[in-house]
């Protein structure tokens, strides 16, 4: 289910996204460095919650096809911006109600959002849903237990609009992945942003 108040700031957020996730492009190449050994050129991959493609054009490059969605509007059309390559493109849906096939994908990634989902147990069926028979989920999240400021940093977001519904440690986040059907490959824990970012990878089990 949508949150419409948090689509909103996301709607209105969507053109300076890319220009504040600069200052973070260290965190997100650490972070493509743990992913990119499980990526293969067979493979058909679903990005949710894309934003205006911080990972799309990084990891894309490793696969057959890379679909990328996100629940804004705006977001979608300043990802277009960047461009679109042959096996790269962009579309608006949202994670928990999604309109592919059963096992479709080969691999799904999900990046700093379950925690701001006010139903990330719906978004974690879809996935389940969606990947193939032990497809693999990359779902690296802000672990905010894991932050000393966490507080501080939160209620200034809170001031902004921004909402944030969950919030886990590392053994937390890995007990929520593996209810959904999921066996925990590996989880590393990758410093320097808002807070601690678990980058967590997971095969789909029966």
């Amino acid at each position: 289910m949508i949150d419409k108040s948090n689509k909103k700031f996301w709607d209105k957020f969507a053109k300076l996204y890319a220009p504040f996730m600069k200052k973070d492009k260290e965190i997100y190449d650490k972070i493509c460095e743990y992913i990119t050994p499980h990526l293969n050129k067979d493979m058909n991959a679903l990005e949710l919650a894309c934003g205006s493609g911080q990972f799309s054009f990084s990891l894309s490059k490793h696969t057959q096809n890379w679909i990328s969605t996100d629940f804004s509007e705006q977001m979608i059309l300043e990802a277009r911006k960047r461009g679109e390559a042959k096996n790269l493109i962009f579309e608006v849906a949202d994670a928990t109600s999604l309109s592919f096939d059963n096992e479709k994908f080969d691999c799904v990634l999900i990046a700093n959002a379950l925690h701001i989902m006010p139903k990330p147990d719906e978004a974690m069926k879809e996935i389940y849903r969606v990947l193939k028979p032990d497809g693999i989920l990359f779902a690296p999240t802000f672990l905010w237990k894991e932050g000393k400021q966490r507080k501080i940093i939160k209620s200034l977001m809170s001031i902004s609009g921004f909402k944030m519904y969950k919030e886990w440690n590392k053994n937390q986040f890995e007990d929520f992945i593996e209810k959904y059907g999921f066996l925990v490959l590996e989880i590393e824990l990758v410093y320097g942003g808002l807070a601690p970012i678990g980058v967590m990878i997971a095969q789909k089990v029966a």
